[in-house]
């Protein structure tokens, strides 16, 4: 039986309207995941752009190149859409040298945080000791109490950051209740405490399991003195900002939650704008730093782009994700200027010789 024209106009609607939501529904949590390129596991195959394919500044790259050196850069990478733009070592390092995190890699303690919690092993507005018990820190029981994952994750503990970095529970002392004080604590540490008991693994075991070995990375937690440092190459530390940058995903697997990794680069507390789950966010009216209790006004990084978000660690590792841009941006070495525990004033410096080559 031959159908009316009209149903066979509506037929042919439905089609297109089953493609648009199969393809280019609003819906999509990331329409341009589909143009990343994601390197290959267990493979030094990464593919590349050229600066002219990307209509970029090719005479400014020399000048940013020679900046990074004088320095006492190690390693340079841009990436654009997850293919290799510039990737540059300087002073003897290579691809295959690994190299310190520093704070950071506190990203990759958030990352787990939320893996753990999308498997239903925590919570993080749970308090800290329904995981490690009471006694962990020296607070009355009824602050102690009050510190979540949450706090943890923000910087707002309330502990007293002034007592250096060791967390023995001696060393971790009440100062204000939690969530009414931001400051710069290694106490976030306790966090992989809370996931190796939450998992009844070790850190460095349910870390390779869900992250490392998920998106192929190379690399170690390397315990050195208060800290738990990780220790990888510049292609494994932008394979994580990478992850990042496609929002959390790896090709088709969700690795981070969605929404969990979106509160993470967003401001997590009322404290200090420009700080989420351990990222540091650009585009803010202030920002405090660490070690101090000053709240300075303006943007962390004013020459970055205003989307952009950082994980940042001492003596100026860092990985920038700039979305607006499709940038992740990789920097590794010694201190350029003067030791610094995040922040310096090579960030924007640097980021005025990126504007010149990307802009």
């Amino acid at each position: 039986m031959r159908l009316p024209k009209i149903a066979l106009v509506l037929f042919g609607f439905l089609v297109i309207l089953s493609c648009l939501s199969d393809n280019d529904s609003p819906n999509n949590s990331d329409p341009q995941n589909e143009d990343i390129y994601f390197p290959p596991l267990n493979s030094d195959t990464w593919e590349t752009k050229s600066i002219s394919e990307l209509g970029w500044n090719d005479s400014e790259l020399q000048p940013l190149l020679d900046y990074l050196e004088v320095k006492n850069s190690k390693s340079f990478m841009i990436l654009h859409e997850g293919k290799i733009v510039v990737e540059t070592y300087f002073d003897g390092h290579t691809n295959t040298s690994p190299w310190y995190w520093a704070s950071a890699g506190k990203t990759l303690t958030t990352a787990m945080t939320g893996i753990a919690e999308s498997e239903g092993l925590l919570n993080i507005d749970d308090k800290v000791s329904d995981y490690l018990g009471t006694g962990w820190t020296s607070a009355p029981v009824e602050k102690e109490n009050l510190i979540t994952c949450k706090h943890l994750l923000s910087m707002s503990s309330g502990l007293d950051d002034s007592l250096g970095d060791d967390v023995s529970p001696s060393n971790l002392q009440y100062i204000a209740d939690a969530g009414t004080r931001w400051a710069y604590h290694n106490v976030y540490v306790k966090l992989q405490d809370v996931v190796a008991t939450a998992s009844n693994q070790d850190w460095s075991t349910y870390f390779n399991t869900k992250l490392k070995d998920r998106i192929g990375m190379s690399g170690a937690w390397i315990q050195t003195g208060d800290f738990s440092v990780y220790w990888s190459t510049t292609r494994s530390m932008a394979r994580f900002g990478l992850l990042v940058y496609a929002g959390g995903k790896w090709e088709s697997q969700q690795i981070i939650p969605e929404n969990y990794l979106n509160d993470a680069i967003n401001t997590s507390q009322n404290l200090n704008q420009s700080y989420g789950y351990m990222w540091w966010l650009n585009g803010k009216s202030s920002f405090r730093l660490p070690q101090s209790q000053v709240q300075f006004p303006g943007e962390l990084i004013p020459n970055a782009p205003d989307d952009m978000y950082a994980a940042l660690g001492k003596n100026d590792q860092k990985i920038y994700v700039v979305p607006s841009k499709k940038l992740v941006i990789i920097r590794m070495g010694d201190a350029a200027d003067a030791e610094n525990f995040a922040l310096s004033n090579f960030d924007n410096e640097l980021w005025e010789k990126i504007n010149a080559l990307v802009n």
